[in-house]
């Protein structure tokens, strides 16, 4: 495929190499968004839209009428806690035996990278004349909050279809499990540990209730597998706890999220074991709900949410998905359709606001973030290619 002149690829590897070196752990992606924007400016996207949230949406238009797509990325990327464990700058985005290195190449700067780059080729190469919209949507706090800052993003396009860049190794990914965080508290009564008959300690009623929990029978589905329900942190107050009974204890769950659970159908069942529980026993007392978060955005506003991200799942039959799958079988490409096995913003384009969706990213799902991330130069042509032919497919 001749789309990809020598020119052009190293174009991009030189933008996706600046996006690299600017550092953007969540709530501060600011300098990627400066790259964006100059990228946008020099190569001549129609405009540029920056939100309350801080997400960077790049809109090339049409000359016709017709549908609108949404490539999203996020930006943000998780720490490096300790830079000298890494054998390569992980902000050096260095190029070596045809990979370069550096936190977020795989996960996903490489592939936000990429959508840039496409999206403007494919303009450039029909001379605009394609119908509807492209947007290229940098998106913020993914890593914290999944589809959470994705929302603003949607109510401002409103797209017809969306392509998720996670990591997929060039295949076509049509759904996944959502994820919900649980806690579960227990309340009890302080006393001196001298003492303990005169309190109610909060962390031995807790046992009793982990142990219930551990009976329950997951949700199945038979594409995404179990609604699995697992504890993944325990805490207990006062902390540290020196001579007094606890009288409080929060357990923390992660649940994996099956097509069209809501809030209520996964807090239900624990919600009636806690009840009969404490029907049995007078002295516990308890509840179950969300965990809630709030984190600050580069713009000084805040981003908030309940931890509840829906699972979806879309038909490999469906037209749109077989549109992009012949499109890039016919670029040379070989994808499989699958499912993702972790949580993307899909959660609320196609979970929350039921938007067709899909994911096609460069890399290995497993680099995402490790020490010595990398992504290929050959993924991250080979993917730029992959949105070039979902655009052929879709705009239309």
């Amino acid at each position: 495929m001749n789309m990809l002149s020598k020119e052009r690829e190293e174009k991009l590897v030189a933008f996706c190499q600046k996006m690299i070196q600017a550092k953007s752990y969540s709530g501060h992606e600011n300098k990627v968004v400066e790259e964006m924007k100059q990228f946008c400016d020099q190569e001549g996207f129609t405009d540029v839209h920056v939100d309350k949230y801080g997400n960077c949406i790049c809109h090339i238009k049409g000359k016709q009428p017709g549908p609108k797509i949404l490539f999203d990325g996020h930006m943000d990327t998780v720490p490096v806690p300790d830079e000298s464990a890494w054998e390569h700058d992980p902000f050096g985005a260095e190029i070596i035996d045809g990979k370069m290195y550096g936190r977020g190449t795989s996960d996903m700067k490489g592939a936000l990278s990429s959508m840039m780059a496409a999206a403007i080729y494919y303009a450039k190469d029909c001379d605009y004349n394609f119908p509807g919209d492209i947007y290229v949507a940098g998106v913020v706090h993914e890593e914290c909050f999944e589809g959470v800052a994705a929302r603003e993003i949607s109510a401002y396009v409103k797209p017809d279809y969306v392509v998720i860049g996670e990591a997929s190794q060039l295949n076509i990914k049509i759904g996944q499990r959502g994820r919900g965080e649980l806690k579960v508290e227990t309340f009890g009564v302080p006393a001196h540990s001298a003492n303990p008959e005169k309190g109610v300690n909060a962390v031995y009623k807790m046992c009793k209730v982990i142990e219930a929990i551990q009976g329950l029978k997951p949700t199945n589905h038979p594409v995404l597998g179990d609604g699995i329900l697992e504890l993944v942190d325990i805490k207990s107050s006062p902390y540290p706890g020196a001579s007094v009974v606890p009288d409080y204890c929060r357990a923390t769950y992660d649940r994996r999220l099956l097509v069209g659970e809501t809030k209520e159908s996964v807090l239900a069942p624990i919600q009636e074991l806690l009840d009969q529980m404490m029907k049995e026993d007078s002295a516990l007392k308890a509840k179950v709900s969300f965990v809630e978060m709030e984190e600050e955005c580069y713009t000084g506003n805040k981003i908030s949410s309940e931890r509840f991200f829906p699972g979806w799942l879309y038909d490999e039959n469906e037209p749109f998905v077989q549109d992009v799958y012949k499109e890039m079988k016919a670029l040379g490409l070989n994808p499989t359709i699958t499912n993702y096995n972790f949580c993307t913003n899909g959660s609320h384009y196609a979970g929350e606001a039921g938007i067709k969706t899909l994911g096609i990213g460069p890399s290995k799902e497993n680099l995402a973030h490790t020490i010595n991330e990398y992504i290929e130069i050959e993924q991250l042509v080979k993917v730029t290619e992959s949105y070039y032919g979902v655009m052929k497919a879709l705009l239309k």
